[in-house]
């Protein structure tokens, strides 16, 4: 459970979220490189993650479905642009259309810094196709 909580004003189309997390850095990063953990936070609140594969290294690709409450599968595809365990991790993030082709790309960044037994987290993604994207994805992360 996140201790504190902040979403910066985003300059632009950048959306910046930062957490300081009760938990050591080693145990936030795993929770967004283990797809167990990943598939118990990910994504808007009701929303479930029934299909989630992971190939954690730079180059290699992530495909994730989010379902909706009301049944609707959203899929999301990426890249791991870097992997720096348990510092950092950047990675593109695309949302795929009915056909499974990917859409609009942004870029996600986020580092994980040790404060004594906690981790200070900070989210980094850009750009976005628009205002009302980048606002979504502020409450879904």
């Amino acid at each position: 459970m996140p201790q504190k909580s902040a979403a910066a004003e985003p300059e632009n189309d950048e959306l910046v979220i930062t957490r300081v997390f009760d938990a050591p850095r080693s145990l936030v990063f795993r929770a967004w490189t283990d797809p167990e953990h990943l598939a118990r936070w990910s994504g808007p609140q009701g929303f479930t993650t029934p299909h989630h594969q992971m190939d954690l290294r730079p180059g290699g690709h992530y495909r994730a479905c989010l379902r909706s409450p009301e049944g609707e599968d959203h899929w999301v595809q990426g890249t791991y642009l870097e992997v720096v365990p348990p510092e950092r991790l950047s990675m593109t993030h695309a949302w795929e259309d009915k056909a499974g082709r990917p859409g609009f790309q942004s870029t996600i960044t986020v580092t994980f810094i040790a404060q004594g037994a906690k981790t200070l987290m900070t989210f980094r993604q850009s750009p976005f196709e628009s205002t009302a994207s980048r606002d979504g994805h502020a409450g879904g992360w």
